[in-house]
């Protein structure tokens, strides 16, 4: 199957880039390679381009993508959490711009086999990275129906979280979840009839829960923003698109708290805690796809661009 991913908020996104063409950009998320050509097509002979997926079909198909730009882009498979480590081992310590294009991408939703979608009738998946051993068939089977409860209600915000953890723990005292056309068919059981008509498929918020929890989606994003802030080079920026309020409130959160991280009281006359603002937010709302993009994407509908810009004097140790 083709890796075909249409880029969302793609003029958006390299427009704040600001890309200076002898720059050194980093992808964390290359999917198919969208974003990541559009950047490489930017740079001149000085520039470089770092891609890392955790997909190896992500990794093959940019690879493809990117060949006309080859001299100037590295590919690595491996997880945007390790980037620093990353970019150490090829001997860089600072980038100009940083890109993070979160969730899941089209090619991963419209392979059957891979288990992301609710669609298809298939083998439970949703591993990232298939080098990894927990897969959603560990999760729905292995976790208790109170862990389960507590994804589905805060990773999936569903509110029949509770009767669909107790559904599912109901049907595997008999035999495992092995297929999510099962896991339908158990998730549209525990939600009531005139429910299930409104708000689009009632598999989608637990197979998002589930999906998060599979590839510890938020733990990860929430402990790289940091790092990644502090890879950027004085001016450089990072721009991340989410596609669910979770991932936008960490990314929100944590740009608030590098642009203003004094913990002194309100109403101290002068701070002592001595933390100085690493960068300043450059979205006070987040950039939000057009109606032509969504008309012609309606994947893109929920996604969110907010922006962070690295002050000018502040070098990376």
């Amino acid at each position: 199957m083709e890796f075909n991913h249409t880029s969302v908020l793609l003029t958006e996104t390299i427009e704040n880039l600001n890309i200076r063409p002898a720059g050194i950009y980093l992808d964390g998320t290359l999917g198919g390679g969208g974003h990541a050509y559009e950047v490489a097509k930017r740079l001149t002979e000085g520039g470089r381009l770092i891609g890392i997926d955790q997909d190896e079909d992500a990794i093959a198909a940019a690879g493809e993508r990117l060949l006309p730009y080859r001299e100037r882009v590295t590919l690595i498979r491996d997880n945007y959490v390790n980037a620093a480590q990353v970019l150490k081992d090829i001997g860089i310590s600072q980038v100009d711009g940083i890109l993070l294009d979160l969730g899941v991408s089209s090619y991963q939703l419209d392979n059957e086999e891979r288990g992301f979608s609710y669609r298809y009738d298939t083998a439970l998946d949703m591993r990232m990275d298939r080098r990894q051993a927990l897969s959603a068939k560990d999760i729905i089977n292995g976790y208790s129906e109170a862990e389960l409860y507590r994804i589905i209600r805060d990773y999936g915000e569903e509110r029949f979280a509770k009767n669909i953890a107790k559904h599912i723990a109901a049907f595997r005292k008999d035999k495992p979840v092995e297929t999510t056309g099962e896991l339908n068919e158990i998730i549209k059981a525990a939600i009531p009839a005139k429910m299930r008509a409104a708000g689009g498929h009632p598999s989608k918020r637990t197979f998002q829960a589930i999906r998060i929890e599979c590839n510890r989606e938020l733990e990860v994003l929430q402990s790289a923003l940091s790092e990644l802030i502090g890879l950027l080079s004085p001016e450089g920026r990072l721009c991340v698109i989410t596609f669910h309020s979770l991932e936008d409130r960490i990314v929100k959160t944590v740009f608030r708290d590098h642009e203003n991280p004094c913990t002194c009281p309100p109403d101290f006359p002068v701070c002592v805690c001595g933390r100085k603002p690493e960068g300043h937010v450059v979205t006070r709302k987040p950039i939000l796809p057009t109606q032509e993009e969504v008309a012609e994407n309606k994947r893109a509908g929920s996604a969110k661009l907010r922006v962070f810009e690295k002050s000018r004097g502040d070098m990376v140790k």
